[in-house]
């Protein structure tokens, strides 16, 4: 994988164009809301002071300021939305502001994976953050996996063996899909390997879309890996 500067495809593209910003927000609104959930907000504001964060991210260009020879995307959104809460509370209270995006939930056909899941109200807002982020980036790639798995013919094995891409399948699993898909239980094993494989490479390459170099790349894959769990692994 050859990074370049403009390797930061998601952010630059989205300071040219709307429709790459608002998928932008869209990806890791997930993680916005999660961080906000556990600084302890009431749950009818957290909604709310999102909306808002997204509204200003939008509207005063923030991630104009993104700069990839300085790291990660992560750290510099979650760096901003502490500045917003900060403001935020100073000002007593929040407006709701959608600034004409439309957001989307996860699509669960595709197996993106809920953040709560994933998420204990123990975590201090930062680790929720994290897990929130990983949970997006997965979702990403396990979208991706599923439209090349559905372009090329190959979409019912997909949807059989996608519960085994983050827990390895004991005997009884693999012998309950070779018999559905009528295949070996050999052929069987060496297509799970595949499709692990491709997914640890489509999550990679969501991480190179928002961070500046292999190094960059290979911290947030470090940082990121106790919460995508044996996916990686």
């Amino acid at each position: 994988m050859h990074f370049e500067t403009t390797r930061w495809s998601m952010v630059l593209n989205a300071r040219d164009t709307r429709g790459a910003l608002e998928s932008l927000c869209r990806t890791y609104r997930p993680p916005v809301l999660d961080y906000i959930r556990h600084r302890g907000y009431a749950t009818d504001n957290v909604e709310d002071l999102a909306q808002a964060f997204f509204a200003k991210f939008i509207e005063q260009a923030w991630h104009a300021d993104a700069d990839p020879m300085r790291g990660r995307f992560r750290a510099f959104l979650l760096t901003a939305l502490k500045r917003f809460l900060i403001d935020a509370d100073e000002q007593a209270h929040t407006k709701k502001r959608g600034g004409g995006v439309h957001f989307r939930s996860f699509d669960q056909t595709t197996g993106s994976p809920s953040t709560l899941d994933n998420i204990s109200d123990d975590d201090t807002p930062e680790q929720a953050f994290e897990r929130s982020w990983a949970a997006a980036l997965l979702g990403n790639a396990m979208r991706r996996l599923h439209d090349e798995a559905e372009a090329a013919g190959k979409l019912t094995m997909f949807e059989q063996l996608r519960e085994f891409l983050g827990e390895r399948p004991d005997e009884a699993d693999y012998t309950r899909v070779a018999e559905t898909l009528h295949l070996r239980r050999n052929t069987l094993a060496v297509a799970v390997h595949r499709m692990r494989h491709r997914l640890r490479e489509l999550v990679r390459d969501e991480l190179a879309q928002t961070t500046a170099n292999r190094t960059e790349m290979e911290a947030e894959l470090r940082a990121l890996r106790h919460s995508l769990g044996r996916i990686l692994q």
